[in-house]
């Protein structure tokens, strides 16, 4: 068996303990190992190599995915979308470039984790440009005390990260926010639910008088619209008809074609016939 396969058959499929566990007792490849299972990846495509490569730096992933503990999410999907990073890091290296894979992958490990904090750490995505992720990840260690930022030190936070002070308190209004349940939870007693959104975003949509009232208006407008077409010559109420109310619409050479007149005749029309209809209808 190649030191390939060992290397990949020696992670449990168990708990994350041991997981972790037998991630940091695999032994680390040294540079000529490195470089050969890198070149068999590239030229040969050897799946055996990328394995390799992959469970000998997981024990950096575990390591990187510690180091955002503190966001409240699960350690293990931490630990297994910085393995994707790793992943990626692995498909893309070159041997050649003269350095080692774990200076080269520890920017897709961290980008992945980064993403993956993102889509989950809020309900809501809090950072969606360059300048709202940069702050996400260093608001917090920028902080010297707890409670909200003065106007010095949200100029200093600014300054040091290079984005505007709007900014900087845009995301920290973010940040102290909580998600809120739309419906009660079933656990929550009378008093609590009538503060939940549901309660009070109400949908008037399905109203069903609202629906009725919606009804008669456009009946209405439409006898309204029907009363004063009918009060047009033949020629106008063609030429409304084509214009307006024909999902094929006509052009005005079309129609001066058709009425023999010039095509500025038919807007002339057009344009009176519009003026007699809302008259008519706002009578």
């Amino acid at each position: 068996m190649t030191k390939a396969m060992t290397l990949s058959s020696a992670l449990p499929t168990g708990s994350m303990d041991s997981y972790i566990s037998a991630a940091f007792q695999l032994p680390v490849l040294t540079a000529e190992e490195e470089h050969d299972y890198a070149v068999r990846l590239r030229d040969n495509g050897d799946l055996d190599a990328a394995r390799a490569l992959i469970v000998s730096h997981l024990r950096f992933v575990v390591r990187i995915a510690r180091g955002y503990s503190g966001y409240g999410l699960p350690q293990h999907d931490l630990v297994q979308e910085g393995t994707v990073g790793l992943m990626k890091a692995v498909r893309r290296f070159d041997p050649d470039m003269g350095v080692r894979l774990v200076s080269f992958a520890v920017h897709w490990i961290r980008a992945e984790i980064h993403e993956y904090i993102l889509r989950n750490w809020r309900i809501v995505k809090v950072a969606t440009t360059k300048a709202q992720r940069k702050l996400f990840f260093n608001l917090r260690s920028s902080k010297k005390r707890l409670g909200w930022f003065s106007h010095k030190e949200v100029q200093e936070v600014a300054e040091d990260l290079g984005v505007k002070p709007e900014t900087v308190l845009q995301m920290e209004s973010r940040l102290s926010q909580q998600d809120v349940a739309f419906d009660p939870l079933d656990s929550d007693d009378d008093d609590h639910a009538y503060a939940t959104p549901s309660a009070w975003l109400a949908n008037s949509a399905a109203d069903p008088s609202l629906q009725l009232e919606a009804a008669d208006e456009a009946e209405w407008e439409h006898e309204r619209l029907s009363e004063a077409l009918a009060e047009l010559d033949d020629r106008s109420r063609d030429i409304l008809q084509a214009r307006w109310l024909s999902e094929n619409k006509s052009t005005l050479h079309e129609l001066a074609e058709r009425h023999g007149v010039s095509a500025e005749r038919i807007r002339q029309i057009e344009k009176a016939a519009m003026k007699k209809l809302q008259k008519r209808i706002a009578a």
